[in-house]
């Protein structure tokens, strides 16, 4: 699934190929990724729309339009391809959506799985819907606090990774940027958050921004299929510690990385630095 770092990168690529496009048409194959409004609807306000800027929260993409904000959503395996007007544009039996432009370009929307969502709402309501005013704060310096972060935690039996899994402590961790910061933190993955020091709090969070800003830098992490909106792929594969690593010795101490399942999710840990402990 695209994780933060993915969709940031996705971001930054579609910036440089659709900003400043005005919609001409827009073609539908699969209704379901048209999660609201009605399809119908959906493809008719679209037309004259112009792309102001693409935004991000978490791991939602904001088209930024000239009434309306388009809310994006990849899920397992969604992604954007552009063509440009002397581009033979192929529509592949995975090509869901398709935005056609005045100046002849397109872009389409493909998704093996099907699971990506699309939702249309008016200009300054991206923020109000449930699915992203919920979430917690970008992992950033200035927006996510230590002191929030502590009494969030404080406040939950819960074991640490499925709790960073569910986007309301700090949002855009996936599978693999959480087994990469607790790694990074020296934290199990199944130490309760109730019981977490202070210093592994701050060397947590810490570690939640390094990764991330890293994975960024990197272009996302290409493990099977991923690739931004220019078709290239993630480096961050190349930098990654623990997950995909089993059997392989722990970069820190030489110990084989093992896989387990937390919360139904397989988990890379190394079981010499990250014990876990019973307080």
């Amino acid at each position: 699934m695209p994780e933060l770092p993915e969709v940031e990168t996705v971001r930054q690529g579609l910036l440089q190929l659709v900003l400043k496009k005005e919609i001409a048409s827009v073609d539908v194959f699969w209704p379901k990724i048209i999660a609201l409004p009605e399809v119908e609807t959906f493809k008719r306000e679209l037309v004259g729309q112009k792309i102001e800027t693409i935004n991000r929260r978490g791991k939602y993409l904001i088209f930024e339009l000239s009434n309306y904000e388009l809310i994006s959503h990849l899920r397992m395996e969604g992604k954007y391809e552009f063509f440009s007007a002397e581009k033979n544009a192929e529509v592949t039996k995975h090509t869901h959506v398709i935005f056609h432009f005045n100046d002849g370009s397109q872009l389409q929307y493909r998704d093996v799985r099907k699971f990506g969502r699309m939702e249309l709402v008016l200009k300054g309501e991206a923020q109000n819907f449930k699915s992203i005013a919920q979430l917690g704060p970008e992992p950033t310096p200035e927006t996510f606090k230590l002191a929030a972060f502590k009494e969030s935690l404080a406040k939950t039996k819960r074991e640490i990774k499925p709790a960073l899994l569910d986007q309301k402590m700090v949002t855009g961790l996936g599978n693999i940027y959480v087994d990469e910061a607790l790694w990074q933190a020296k934290i199990h993955p199944m130490q309760p958050c109730d019981t977490l020091t202070d210093l592994e709090i701050k060397q947590l969070r810490l570690a939640i921004i390094d990764v991330l800003q890293r994975a960024v830098a990197a272009g996302g992490t290409t493990v099977r299929t991923y690739l931004n909106a220019l078709g290239e792929a993630g480096k961050f594969q190349l930098s990654l510690n623990v997950y995909g690593k089993t059997g392989q010795p722990c970069p820190r101490c030489q110990t084989p990385i093992e896989k387990i399942k937390v919360a139904q999710r397989g988990t890379h840990l190394c079981p010499h630095c990250q014990k876990l402990s019973m307080r």
